[in-house]
């Protein structure tokens, strides 16, 4: 696991690589909107119709065991 920050619009945002995936730390992104409480900036976006599509289509590109049909909100 390795760990490095990048400068996005002189906002550091988190990068953690684990074997070959990378994650970007969306906690890091919602700061910009609301450094107070960012966790409520990723909890909205969670619960957006779009981002609950996207999060379906990937599993169906990605994950031979989805069940579509059980995720649909």
């Amino acid at each position: 696991m390795s760990k490095t920050k990048l400068l996005v619009q002189n906002t550091q945002i988190s990068l953690t690589r684990i074997n070959d995936s990378d994650f970007i730390s969306l906690t890091d992104i919602a700061r910009v909107k609301n450094s107070d409480e960012p966790k409520d900036v990723v909890k909205n976006w969670m619960r957006s119709r779009t981002t609950i599509e996207y999060i379906g289509l990937w599993e169906k590109i990605n994950n031979p065991n989805f069940k579509g049909v059980e995720s649909t909100p």
